[in-house]
């Protein structure tokens, strides 16, 4: 007999528990970038485990040199069905600054919007929420059968926004206590609030700071200005020169490996009907940038970039000081597609900074991470139970979509356990992700545990 109605009855009579549940969790400021948070961090990693272990699951923490890994087992009540390995994370970005809150950001906060009510919280999106689509899925298969049907291991760890820099130690050393037949991540989004989608693309992304040095000390410019090299100009001179004027990147050798679309891939998205006048108009924005020979989707989900994230160097101080700065510095990430070797980009990238360097100045690069783009099979039968489950739920298809965001687990868990991922996220363009005043619809966190709900059972039935 098909368990959904039951699930799915349980899950409509709890939504206000849901919620609370929710609010609980989000009250904790668990933000792993700030040392004075660690002791929060702990207390969210507990209260995971907590919830875990009322579920049936044998759970714990597991130490690492930064935050707690939370790992939790539960056997399913059919062991012969695949395994699921859940990841997730329950650290959050900074809040700050704290002053462009509506309401304080760890003071959750209930309020009305287009689609129903929404909670307003950091975290409440980015994952917290999205993780507990996926937990509530599990109470309601414990209420209702005792557990899920599946065999299930879930993984959520503490520092996915400080770039997970223990999370492969960890995978690697743990490898056969974590083997599964595919993961399972919410941290995406829905096409939009009506219709589900699963992410099959995601790129990759290479970051380095670029530092340039000249003179010994700084220099009065008066006295040095029209000798003495400037490094502030050469920086800009040099990274201004990253793309030509038809919007491609510059750097040697940087589009190896970069695959055409095919016919097929560019119709669907075609289909899709993104309007990208909309989608810069949101954020005060009208003249796309990019390649100005490709698609708005083929630019944003299958073709790499290159970003100034920051650049300083001088005086940046109230009033003026004249100097001529002895270094300047600045952070450069790249988006990169499947195909691409982040490493060779970075090579590519020094050379481009070397070829350009006059006599006295030196650069040094420093690569703070490097990840491959993915691209997930999207004919496999977790998919295809995921489109199944998602179609049910919504009454429309499951949009098959890029993402042109970075997850660097979904290249770990492949790397490191053969694992591919099923990517079913419920949030919206409008959540307002490392932003203030974020938020998450209340509607996702209900029809996305729904769906969860109803995934384990397509799953169950084969």
């Amino acid at each position: 007999m098909d368990p959904t109605p039951r699930l799915i009855e349980a899950l409509d009579a709890d939504r206000d528990g849901a919620v609370a549940r929710l609010t609980e969790w989000l009250r904790i400021p668990s933000v792993s970038a700030q040392p004075q948070h660690a002791a929060d961090c702990v207390r969210a990693a507990e209260w995971l485990r907590d919830q875990l272990s009322g579920l049936g699951f044998t759970a714990g923490l597991r130490q690492t040199p930064g935050h707690p890994v939370v790992v939790a087992h539960h056997p399913g009540t059919n062991p012969a069905l695949p395994r699921l390995l859940y990841y997730g994370h329950y650290d959050v970005q900074p809040a700050e600054p704290f002053e462009l809150w509506t309401t304080p950001a760890f003071e959750p906060t209930l309020f009305e919007g287009p689609n129903g009510p929404r909670i307003r919280a950091r975290g409440a999106v980015d994952d917290k929420g999205q993780v507990m689509t996926w937990l509530e899925a599990m109470r309601a298969w414990h209420s209702i059968a005792g557990g899920p049907p599946c065999p299930v291991t879930v993984v959520v760890e503490g520092e996915e926004e400080v770039g997970s820099p223990n999370l492969d130690a960890f995978l690697r050393d743990a490898a056969a206590e974590l083997a599964a037949d595919v993961a399972v991540i919410s941290d995406t989004n829905m096409w939009n609030a009506d219709t589900p989608a699963l992410s099959t693309r995601l790129r990759g992304l290479c970051y380095v700071q670029l530092d340039i040095r000249a003179a010994s000390r700084d220099l009065h410019s008066g006295m040095y200005g029209g000798s003495a090299l400037n490094p502030i100009n050469l920086i800009t001179r040099i990274l201004g020169e990253l793309h030509d004027d038809q919007g491609r990147i510059r750097i040697p050798g940087f589009y190896d490996g970069v695959p055409e679309l095919s016919a097929e891939q560019r119709a669907a998205w075609q289909a899709l009907g993104f309007s990208e006048q909309d989608f810069l108009g949101e954020i005060g924005l009208s003249v796309p940038v990019g390649e100005k020979d490709r698609g708005a989707l083929e630019r944003l989900w299958a073709r790499p970039t290159a970003d100034i994230n920051g650049i300083w160097g001088g005086y940046a101080g109230v009033g003026s000081k004249t100097v001529i700065a002895a270094e300047a510095h600045a952070k450069v990430s790249f988006r990169l597609v499947p195909g691409q070797d982040p490493q060779k980009v970075v090579d590519g990238f020094r050379a481009f900074v070397t070829a350009r360097l006059p006599a006295d100045a030196k650069a040094e690069l420093q690569v703070f991470g490097l990840g491959h783009g993915i691209e997930v099979p999207a004919d496999s039968r977790f998919i295809r139970a995921a489109q199944a489950a998602l179609a049910e739920e919504y009454g429309r298809p499951a949009a098959l979509i890029g993402c042109g965001g970075s997850i660097p687990v979904v290249s770990s868990l492949k790397t490191l356990l053969g694992l591919d991922s099923v990517l079913m996220g419920f949030g919206l363009e409008d959540d307002q992700v490392h932003s203030p005043d974020e938020k998450f619809d209340l509607r996702c966190l209900h029809q996305g545990a729904r769906s969860h709900a109803r995934l384990l059972a397509k799953l169950a039935a084969g």
